[in-house]
């Protein structure tokens, strides 16, 4: 698989436009697109100086978002004045940062701290100010803007409203954050899935494209992914093996955590990367616990015989 040397500069697929992100879109930026004719916007949290300048130059006309996390909205307070589009079952968080957070699990005891932090920097890091959808997207459905065909493809499971878009007649898909990266799917919301996750990769493979745009890394993709597209899926499965053999004596969650499974090692802010780590394997504890593979006794997790 080639990846396209050209991945972070700006590039036109017909109508069209990759927006690259700082550091080549790794969170907490990532790619924006934008259909210069439409003034179509989709996930404005790239160069914050770029899209200002959009925005002074009066080309942007709406906002599309693929999903509701903070590195996707980063620079939507630059469009207050513009309609802005989601899928209705990810519209909720963008309403407060109190919900933004009780989204992400911090809304239980002992995360207080966590709360906190998050609550500081959706306002410091990322611009946050509650917005209330104008439109949501229908999976399935066909918009015509004017140049361009946009197919909306439902893509649950890294959130429950995540969209993905395939323009028609460039045949590009936009992928959101099924990016294809090393590090693999984030599962990690409440509302998040595993399986779903897994459903909606395959989905995408699917799809007949010819270019695959996507919003953290490497971001375009001018070849079919191919073997990509398992090794990111691969991710989950090693996920849940590394946590089988750590739980072969029982262990708490704090021990899980301080196993560094997702992040490979501690990280700062811990904050950040503690409460990642908890939401990930939390969701592969959830799933082993109803296969019938762990059991919980006395606050440890612990394998079934």
């Amino acid at each position: 698989m080639s990846k396209n040397k050209e991945a972070f500069v700006e590039q036109v697929f017909g109508p069209v436009r990759f927006l690259p992100g700082p550091n080549r879109g790794k969170y907490p930026h990532c790619h924006s697109v934008f259909i210069e004719e439409a003034g179509v916007l989709i996930d404005p949290a790239s160069d914050r100086d770029r899209l200002m300048e959009l925005r002074d130059e009066g080309k942007v006309k709406a906002i599309w978002l693929t999903h509701w996390h903070e590195d996707h909205i980063a620079h939507l307070d630059l469009f207050e004045d513009l309609p802005l589009w989601i899928c209705e079952e990810d519209a909720l968080p963008l309403s407060s940062k109190e919900i933004f957070c009780d989204w992400y699990g911090m809304d239980r005891p002992g995360v207080e701290d966590v709360r906190a932090y998050w609550m500081a920097i959706l306002d410091d890091q990322f611009h946050f100010k509650p917005r209330t959808p104008d439109r949501y997207f229908v999976d399935g459905e066909t918009i015509n803007l004017g140049n361009v065909t946009v197919d909306v493809i439902h893509a649950p499971g890294h959130t429950p409203g995540h969209t993905c878009f395939f323009f028609r007649e460039p045949e590009v898909l936009f992928m959101g954050d099924y990016d294809l990266t090393p590090f693999g799917p984030w599962y990690g919301d409440v509302t998040s899935s595993i399986e779903q996750t897994r459903a909606s990769v395959e989905k995408l493979r699917q799809v007949p494209a010819k270019i695959w745009l996507a919003c953290h890394e490497t971001g375009v993709f001018t070849t079919q992914p191919g073997s990509m597209w398992g090794e990111y899926l691969q991710v989950i499965q090693t996920r849940e093996d590394k946590l089988l053999k750590f739980l072969s004596e029982p262990r708490t969650m704090e021990d899980i955590i301080h196993h560094w499974i997702v992040y490979l090692k501690p990280r700062q802010p811990k904050e950040f990367y503690e409460q990642g780590e908890r939401a990930i394997m939390g969701k592969h504890l959830e799933s082993l616990i109803a296969r019938g593979k762990v059991f919980t006794r006395d606050g440890h997790y612990e394998l079934e015989s």
